[in-house]
């Protein structure tokens, strides 16, 4: 069997012409899934600071519910350590709680849980408030830039004397 080769000159370099083609898509794939893995990656730390921001004003609003906070009322700003490994992470700017109703309520009429409720509650004469305040917790991370706003509602029972003093 003999083989017949033409001369150099009659060849026109095909198979260069598509290996180059099929290196360019190659490319072009390996570059396009590398965007998109980097870009789904920055999704899912957003969403995961925004998550840890969160997590980090509801901490402090359940610190605020925790306190007295009722008794003076003001805006401050509380540090959370979400890690527990005794740093601040985030600093929570806590507005000041607002009281947004109130309704009147006899003695004769205090809630069932009124059974554990302090002396302060057991007077025969005195007027006792039903109020829903508004608790309202902004948290920005200054690496990220991630932030949450998270509003929450509580309901208290106040004396008369604490009503006038923080509703009214």
């Amino acid at each position: 069997m003999t083989r017949t080769t033409q001369p150099p000159s009659a060849q026109r370099g095909a198979v260069l012409i598509v290996a180059l083609i099929m290196l360019v898509l190659l490319t072009a794939l390996a570059a396009s899934s590398f965007t998109l893995s980097s870009t789904n990656m920055k999704s899912v730390t957003n969403t995961q600071l925004r998550n840890e921001a969160v997590a980090a004003a509801n901490a402090a609003i359940e610190q605020v519910m925790s306190s007295s906070f009722t008794d003076s009322p003001t805006a401050e700003a509380v540090n959370v350590d979400i890690n527990n490994d005794g740093v601040t992470d985030y600093t929570v700017q806590f507005a000041a709680p607002t009281c947004v109703s109130a309704s009147n309520i006899s003695t004769t009429s205090l809630p069932p849980s009124s059974l554990s409720l302090p002396p302060s509650f057991t007077s025969a004469n005195s007027s006792f408030f039903d109020t829903v305040w508004d608790l309202d917790a902004t948290v920005t991370d200054p690496g990220s830039g991630a932030s949450a706003h998270v509003h929450q509602g509580v309901r208290v029972l106040l004396t008369e004397t604490q009503y006038n003093k923080v509703c009214t």
